[in-house]
């Protein structure tokens, strides 16, 4: 077990002066148990922490790193941005060098405004929606995350969607009542919905792969019929593409299902990693945007010279090596070797372990086939079981020199840098855990 000692003396300190000693709530621990690991650097495939132990990384700052940290190609791009000026208030060639080279790969991305995160993106789309239609209310999923403005921060409550419930304190009742809630994947309830409250629905906003409560692929046609539900009522249809932007395809999860959406939005993989984030759609939708239009938007720090430089380089060398594909492959290698290393382990203490891979996103979890196919429709609630032990499989693997999310519920990310070797090496480790863990409760 590596000693983790000065990670403890930072945390200890962080938490007299941070809430939690965090500055985003999963990076405590608080669902793995334990100290949260200081980070010191990253390279490659691997992070460093504060007391010199390495870990090969499958959380990739959430997602955007598709090219492994510190890519030498972005961090020349930034450094060269940095010497010209860190931030500069005006209109620069940055931002439009790389709008133009989103919208002239992306069809239904003809206008783009880039925000500071995936969280504004989303609030921005959908006061566009609102302001396009003139109409009030969202739809959106149970289980799907979409950043942390008061309206995305709603849970269904009893009857449907008729009754919605606060996610966090600090969000009125008011708020709340504008966003409506379904289940996934149940299109009967998405149309009963629509026959109650279709004339003051704005907008369905969806993660087109659901990917912050497990990774729930839905089944074929649901996202097809979700965008003619839309249409056939006049609201308009929001891709939430901060993970699956740019890393399941170039045109993110909607190049890859072949579903268009009316808006989408993305998240930092557009800005090489750096704090980043961007709305886009049909010219027509986007030019209700300030300042030629009348829904209002804006950022002291949008299209950020530094991260439109990294931006740049980082969609220019996935358009150049187009790694979607390899990518795939190592995801679905990385599945089979993970369910062959398990697998006696599996029926020795008669537990169930599952490994789902889409695209370059893959998801470990304590879930028998079934009862995943069930939760990744109408219900959303991932049993017990995936809670229970996937703390002691995370801190085996820490322990081990692997970093997983630290969380039950989120996806781990491959990277270009991730090699085969090293796929087969996490999954080796994976199994020798099992053998070790107490899995009677």
């Amino acid at each position: 077990m590596p000693k983790r000692k000065q990670s403890e003396r930072l945390y200890e300190r962080a938490q007299r002066v941070t809430p939690g000693g965090v500055h985003s709530p999963v990076r405590a621990f608080r669902s793995v148990g334990g100290t949260p690991v200081f980070i010191e650097r990253a390279e490659g495939p691997y992070l460093y922490d504060t007391d010199s132990n390495r870990y090969l990384d499958f959380c990739m700052s959430w997602g955007p790193l598709i090219l492994g940290h510190a890519d030498p190609d972005i961090a020349a791009a930034a450094h060269a941005a940095i010497d010209k000026g860190c931030s500069y208030g005006a209109a620069e060639a940055g931002s439009l060098e790389l709008a133009e080279l989103i919208t002239g790969h992306i069809p239904w991305v003809e206008k783009i405004r880039f925000v500071n995160s995936g969280t504004e993106a989303v609030m921005s789309a959908i006061r566009v929606a609102r302001g396009v239609t003139g109409r009030t209310k969202i739809l959106k999923f149970a289980g799907c995350y979409h950043g942390h403005s008061d309206g995305m921060l709603v849970a269904a409550g009893s009857g449907l969607a008729d009754m919605t419930v606060a996610d966090s304190a600090g969000v009125t009742a008011g708020t709340a009542a504008d966003t409506l809630v379904a289940p996934l994947d149940d299109i009967p309830a998405v149309e009963q919905i629509f026959a109650s409250h279709g004339a003051d629905i704005a907008a369905i906003i969806i993660e087109p792969l659901p990917a912050n409560n497990g990774l729930l692929p839905q089944r074929d046609g649901y996202l097809s019929s979700l965008a003619k539900i839309a249409r056939a009522n006049g609201a308009l249809l929001i891709f939430d593409e901060v993970i699956t932007g740019f890393r399941m395809a170039f045109g993110g999860a909607a190049e890859f299902y072949g579903v268009t959406p009316d808006l989408v939005t993305y998240g930092k993989i557009i800005g090489g990693g750096f704090p980043v984030g961007a709305f886009g759609g049909l010219a027509d939708l986007m030019d209700h945007v300030a300042p030629i239009g009348t829904v209002y938007q804006a950022g002291t720090l949008s299209g950020n010279p530094v991260a439109m430089a990294a931006g740049n380089a980082a969609l220019c060398k996935l358009l150049r090596d187009k790694p979607w594909e390899m990518l795939a492959k190592r995801a679905a290698l990385l599945r089979e070797n993970i369910t062959s290393s398990s697998k006696d382990q599996m029926q020795s203490k008669e537990i169930s372990l599952n490994c789902i891979a889409i695209g370059s996103l893959f998801w470990i979890t304590f879930t028998d086939s079934a009862t995943l196919d069930a939760v990744a429709r109408a219900q959303w609630q991932i049993p017990p079981a995936q809670q229970i032990l996937f703390p002691a499989l995370f801190h085996g693997l820490l322990d081990r020199g692997y970093y997983l999310a630290p969380s039950a519920f989120e996806p781990g990310f491959l990277s270009t840098v991730h090699g085969e070797s090293e796929l087969s090496e996490f999954a080796k480790a994976l199994g020798e855990i099992l053998a070790e863990m107490d899995t009677a409760s």
